[in-house]
């Protein structure tokens, strides 16, 4: 007989930034997931939200979601049917990031009875990708940021993303100047501008910074506006990425079809999960788009490793979960020399304390 969910139980976890990335982001928050199967069998997952939602988060895990999943398999394939039964409070956002919570325990406890890593049940492609160093660094004094650079090349890294979206487009051209002086004409720059640009005000500041050869430039606008996205994409050289606040293969789908982006960035909890990231890697594979999972890189690799084409693994400076000290035991991945390597043993190996 196939085991069904019994219990359903959830937390809040407040873990502070070591080095926060703004005045007002000095900690992030988790709400951890622990499934119990009608056979005893246990799986550990989370939901995330850095900075706003999590008590809303937590209130749909707690309600809405726990009735719904006990009772029925503890198995990620019930996914498209919670996600149906959530959609009347919203296709995505809220209610895919909670749902993720459920579907990685459920893959962790899937992995689990047969002693593997969710890696290897799913199929491993690799054992090594490439990782680019990232911060959360607008607020950086010039000097902070070109130190913040030094430690990244002094790291290893090959490739590394910063902040850019001044009020001033001069402050950002003194910076990516000043980080390409220390990265030198061979390492790969990325830069993000966390959607703080209109349509022409990003036409414009691409021109001045398309001279320094970034590899994307990452939100250029505000998420929700494809359109226009497309419109800059037709504007400019540079190719632009996005998909961190893109919640559904549906908003994936509408993005890349309507010639908006060159790489996306599905974040792994923001879509709902394991069983809904698979789906969207499959659709950017098909469509001939790139493909950079967003943050967490204890959760990212973990999934990027299985997938048939190498991709990033993002490692934002002092912002793991095992580098903030928040898990019970490390998951094993390792960063080193710009190159991602190793994780769990069984499941998903993520335990917060």
């Amino acid at each position: 007989m196939t085991a069904t969910i019994a219990a359903l139980e959830t937390r809040i976890v407040e873990i502070p930034l070591s080095r926060p990335w703004g005045p007002d982001v000095t900690e992030i928050r988790v709400i951890e997931v622990v499934v119990t199967a009608s056979d005893g069998a246990t799986g550990h997952g989370f939901s995330w939200t850095p900075t706003i939602g999590a008590h809303a988060v937590h209130a749909l895990l707690a309600h809405d979601i726990t009735s719904f999943a006990v009772g029925r398999a503890a198995d990620p394939s019930i996914w498209h049917e919670a996600w149906a039964h959530l959609h009347e409070a919203g296709g995505g956002g809220i209610t895919t990031i909670a749902l993720a919570g459920l579907d990685l325990a459920l893959w962790d406890l899937q992995a689990r009875r047969r002693s593997q890593s969710v890696t290897d049940f799913i199929g491993r492609q690799h054992d090594a990708l490439p990782a680019y160093g990232s911060g959360v660094n607008l607020h950086y004094t010039l000097d902070e940021l070109v130190a913040q650079a030094d430690r990244w090349v002094a790291a290893g890294f090959s490739a590394v993303k910063f902040k850019v979206g001044s009020p001033d487009i001069s402050r950002d051209v003194e910076r990516i100047a000043a980080v390409r002086d220390v990265l030198g004409p061979c390492r790969t720059l990325m830069i993000d501008a966390n959607q703080r640009w209109s349509l022409d005000a990003a036409t414009s500041a691409m021109e001045r910074l398309a001279e320094f050869s970034p590899a994307w430039i990452e939100e250029p606008l505000r998420a929700d506006d494809i359109a226009a996205h497309a419109e800059l994409r037709r504007r400019i050289d540079v190719p632009i990425a996005l998909g961190e606040n893109r919640h559904t293969i549906h908003q994936f789908r509408d993005a890349i079809d309507a010639g908006a982006v060159d790489v996306i960035q599905p974040n792994i909890v923001r879509v709902g999960g394991i069983t809904p990231f698979r789906e969207i890697a499959a659709l950017a594979s098909e469509r001939g788009v790139g493909l950079a999972p967003h943050l967490l890189p204890e959760l990212s690799a973990q999934l990027a490793y299985t997938l048939p084409e190498k991709t990033w693994v993002e490692d934002v400076e002092d912002a793991g979960f095992a580098a903030l000290g928040a898990l019970d035991a490390p998951t094993g991945l390792a960063i080193s020399d710009g190159t991602a390597t190793g994780g769990p043993k069984v499941g998903l190996g993520m335990r917060f304390r």
